[in-house]
């Protein structure tokens, strides 16, 4: 049976930089001749890679960013094209798109649906105009709910992505939000909390003592508070940040990440994983476009390879499965030497973080509230 892969597609500019942000992204001004140029490098990418990876069982395609909903949709759909002929397509392919709720992106969401994209990431972030500007997003809350309630009845599929723990967030007031948002008729939400990346704008006005986000308390508060509302409507948090209501609404190409299977990273920045040869080997691309434009035209593949050891590849399985509920089997993090039985394993189940499973791995709701702290105890 032929390998399952997923292929994702960074398109790397927008409009306004968000200050939390730090993804390999840029400002999307007079970018015009540069963008047509990075379709037809990330095409010659793709073949490259299609030629390195030979054929697959393609499953996703997932066009992130940036701000791809920024792009011209015939292109994407071009892309689409390219790739469902490059590997041999799955039966539905799940094709999302990431995109940002202005009114002149909705205007284009018809056109992406008649590209090929079944499932559409709208990045909300929130619905109050006072968090939206704190956020640095250019769309407003009204925005917000027009563009949601366009994308429900042009989509067959919809994510919805908002931001907590925010600075003077309280539990009742995200209670309200979330139930607002599952009034739209999304079936997947990705609530993520506030993380202040370094070198970020936010980082540097959590320095100067300008930006106050939440203590742990509160976020542990607002993280139980996600857990219940959305549990309660009949969604499932079958990976740390994502909720789904039923197994057909999840994140395909997610699942291909956090169950360690193969994908093609095509774009500037970009990384993939493909097992090449036996081993599994990273590849990653330049960042910036330009010099990603001139590795193809250059005649280079611009996918750098490396790849990874046995050691390596198990602790990407460790941080990515213990995401999901269903964990990871032991056999995939054998080169760690994890077993149920060995010590850091069972002082974490005694601790109630990790389930007494002698096959799997998997984190309880206690242990997905310190995930970090029961990666980093399992892989060190």
């Amino acid at each position: 049976m032929t390998a399952e892969l997923g292929l994702y597609i960074h398109w790397p500019y927008c409009a306004k930089i968000c200050p939390y942000c730090d993804f390999n992204v840029y400002r999307d001004r007079g970018r015009g001749e540069e963008q047509a140029a990075l379709v037809r490098a990330i095409a010659a990418d793709l073949e490259a890679q299609r030629a390195l990876s030979g054929d697959r069982r393609l499953v996703s395609i997932f066009f992130g960013g940036g701000t791809p909903s920024l792009m011209d949709p015939a292109a994407a759909g071009e892309l689409i094209a390219l790739a469902r002929g490059l590997w041999t397509p799955a039966e539905a392919v799940e094709v999302t798109l990431e995109a940002n709720p202005t009114d002149a992106e909705t205007d284009r969401f018809a056109a992406f649906a008649a590209a090929g994209v079944d499932r559409l990431s709208l990045g909300l972030q929130a619905l109050d105009d006072a968090s939206l500007s704190l956020l640095g997003r250019n769309h407003d809350a009204a925005e917000a709910r027009r563009a949601a309630q366009v994308a429900a009845a042009t989509f067959p599929r919809l994510s919805v992505d908002l931001i907590y723990a925010r600075p003077g967030q309280t539990p009742q007031a995200w209670r309200d939000e979330l139930a607002e948002v599952l009034d739209i008729g999304a079936e997947h939400v990705s609530p993520y909390q506030l993380t202040i990346e370094a070198g970020t704008a936010f980082d540097r006005a959590v320095r100067r003592g300008t930006l106050v986000p939440p203590g742990d308390e509160t976020a542990a508060q607002l993280y139980e508070t996600t857990q219940a509302v959305l549990e309660a409507a009949g969604f499932t948090a079958y990976e740390v940040s994502n909720h789904a209501r039923g197994a057909a609404a999840r994140s395909r190409h997610n699942l291909v990440y956090w169950t360690g299977q193969d994908y093609v990273g095509a774009g500037p920045g970009a990384h993939g994983r493909l097992t090449l040869d036996g081993v599994r080997t990273a590849t990653f691309a330049p960042a910036k476009p330009a010099d990603y434009i001139a590795a193809v035209a250059g005649g280079r593949t611009p996918a750098g390879r490396e790849p990874l050891s046995a050691t390596e590849t198990a602790e990407e399985r460790l941080l990515a499965g213990l995401r999901i509920t269903e964990g990871l089997s032991f056999a995939e993090v054998a080169a760690l030497d994890l077993s149920p039985d060995h010590p850091k394993v069972a002082d974490l189940v005694a601790a109630g973080l990790i389930a007494p499973d002698r096959q799997r791995l998997r984190a309880t709701p206690a242990g997905r509230l310190l995930l970090d702290h029961v990666t980093s105890r399992l892989a060190t």
